[in-house]
């Protein structure tokens, strides 16, 4: 009993001792501006009309039109240049040890959780999106990548034993994985922070080096996280060009994507734009990830728990105003629950509250961060109450005159498949519903459509919700859950169809940032050498054929006998070959 109490004590001093030793890590200190600083701007308006001079990309907070300044348009020279020194600072990177690339990514995880107001307020006012939604989508799931990485990076980018198969029994075979040297990362504006340190925090686990060129209509916000990088870098032992940002336009992305000493490019957008970049990468052969556009189904049962899966739907559709790659953008919703679903989100969407992220009242909805996008959401929703749609909330343009790119919450009833909204990603607060009698319907208006992202299905019973989500076109499914399956960053992120091919995120994305290389050694060199035998060494003896073939019925064939007449066979071969050919000679005569 004694031993017993005495053990019990030691475990759980050591669990304590675990939970308390934390390995120091340093903190650095990053210069902040008065514009990342304050909550409220008293800058000039901007003004969408005037056109920005040559070299320039105008910045400005599209909840407030406040102007932010100016970034360089960079030309196609100055990205090949950054490429080429971050091929350089590759080199020296491929050779550090994961414990330095541990350190340069607690570094960045400490820096982000000491600092997570400033972040957010940067990535809100450079692309709209409240403060909250900058929490969700900016800092926390990024935090848990970085995690991820720390406690299973090593494991997975360490070499791997692989067998080395029946006739190689005496042989060891195994993967490597070797860092790609340089990644080209294209990424959009809806999260200007995950979106440069998503790809960032793997990529230099790896070994890498990598250039982000980032969204012409989210570059503001990169002074920050260009300094940040900057000072982690040289807190960690790194060089200095390890990680380079580009701003610019097409010029700089195509520079990017044809530059030979790019290794593999990750690019996120549209399709439209995916299809440019496989072209152009093709000219070069480099390897492309697409991460492409989402038309998220929704499905939603009539058993399913509505005061459980109406918050989903709600933040599946206005997180961030829906601009969002795995956005709830069709809910298809079974006719017995359909009347109380509708009644239960326009209750909730009519309380919204739409508004600039920064310098005022608490809002739930910010502002639409592309210029003109809300002229096309309304052409959508136009489209949808033409075809006999109708919006139960929201689905106008704000007043002329309003301050800001704003479009309402909408909620839309009575949609049919044939809607260009059921179509066409939408990329904005629009939530339309779709009455559908079965589950079988709803599988098959969730699967008639040019994407396959992401996917939710809800019901009370789980076996059904994955009877459903297993039919489902999709790259990612999530079981009475929405976008679950990011925050797991253990799962692979990416789509099928329009929405692109391979993947980034878990195992398969942090492996995908390098390329497998296959061993193949003695397993006891100083026991046992590979020779050929010497009747396949050239000039090859006349048995050579009969031997092979034997060899092969050896290893490979399903009976005793079969292996007894392949030992004869070999044995023949060595001692008397000859009688080997007069047989094969007189069987054929006959």
């Amino acid at each position: 009993t004694l031993a017993m109490y005495g053990s019990g004590l030691a475990a759980i001093g050591l669990f304590v001792w675990k939970v308390l030793l934390v390995e120091p890590v340093p903190r650095i200190k990053v210069e902040v501006t008065e514009l990342e600083a304050s909550e409220c701007l008293d800058t000039p308006i901007h003004d969408p009309s005037v056109k920005p001079p040559k070299g320039e990309i105008p910045c400005y907070d599209p909840g407030t039109m406040r102007s932010l300044g100016t970034m360089p348009a960079m030309t196609a020279d100055q990205v090949r240049a950054k490429v080429d020194r971050a091929k350089e600072a590759q080199k020296v990177w491929a050779k550090s040890s994961f414990q330095q690339r541990r350190k340069l990514l607690k570094i960045l995880q400490r820096y982000i959780l000491d600092n997570q107001e400033l972040i957010c307020r940067v990535a809100a006012r450079d692309s709209g999106k409240p403060m909250v939604d900058a929490a969700f989508g900016e800092v926390l799931v990024t935090c848990e990548k970085i995690k991820w990485i720390l406690n299973n990076g090593e494991k997975y980018l360490k070499p791997e034993t692989r067998q080395s198969g029946y006739m190689m029994m005496h042989k060891v075979a195994r993967v490597e994985y070797k860092p790609v040297g340089v990644m080209g990362c294209i990424v959009p504006w809806n999260y200007p922070f995950h979106n440069v340190f998503n790809p960032l925090v793997a990529n230099v686990f790896a070994g890498n080096a990598i250039v982000i060129k980032v969204s012409e209509y989210a570059s503001w916000s990169t002074n920050l996280y260009g300094r940040i990088i900057a000072a982690a870098l040289e807190a960690a032992g790194a060089p200095a060009d390890l990680v380079q940002i580009v701003t610019g336009y097409g010029e700089a992305g195509n520079a990017l994507v044809t530059s030979p000493n790019v290794s593999k490019v990750v690019f996120v957008g549209s399709t439209a734009v995916g299809r440019k970049v496989m072209e152009a990468a093709a000219a070069n052969l480099t390897p492309v990830v697409l991460e492409l556009g989402g038309k998220d189904p929704f499905i939603v049962c009539e058993d399913a728990d509505l005061n459980q899966l109406l918050p989903f739907a709600m933040r599946g559709t206005f997180q961030s105003m829906g601009q969002n790659c795995t956005g709830a953008e069709r809910f298809i919703v079974h006719e017995k629950m359909y009347d109380r679903f509708v009644e239960a989100a326009v209750k909730q969407v009519k309380q919204m509250r739409v508004g600039a992220a920064l310098g005022g009242d608490f809002v739930d909805c910010g502002a639409i961060c592309m210029p003109d996008h809300a002229v096309r959401l309304q052409a959508l929703v136009d489209d949808a109450l033409a075809k006999g749609a109708k919006a139960l909330t929201g689905g106008a343009l704000p007043p002329k005159g309003t301050v800001g790119q704003f479009y309402p919450p909408t909620v839309l009833v009575d949609v049919t498949p044939d809607m260009r909204l059921m179509k066409e990603e939408v990329f904005g607060p629009i939530l339309p519903v779709v009455k559908v009698q079965s589950d079988e319907e709803a599988v098959a208006i969730a699967n008639d459509c040019d994407f396959g992202l992401g996917s939710s299905v809800f019901s009370r019973s789980q076996a059904r919700a994955r009877r459903i989500g297993d039919q489902l076109e999709a790259g990612m499914t999530s079981l009475n859950d929405f976008a679950a399956t990011y925050m797991s960053q253990a799962l692979p992120f990416g789509g099928v169809k329009d929405s692109g091919f391979d993947r980034f995120a878990g195992v398969e994305g942090l492996r995908g940032c390098c390329h497998p290389k296959a061993v193949c050694e003695d397993r006891l060199p100083w026991l046992m050498k590979t020779n050929i035998p010497p009747l396949l060494q050239y000039p090859v003896s006349d048995a050579a054929f009969d031997f092979v073939a034997a060899l092969c019925k050896l290893f490979y064939g399903f009976s005793v006998s079969d292996r007894l007449s392949a030992l004869k066979t070999m044995a023949q071969c060595f001692l008397l070959p000859s009688s080997l050919r007069k047989s094969a000679t007189k069987e054929k005569g006959s």
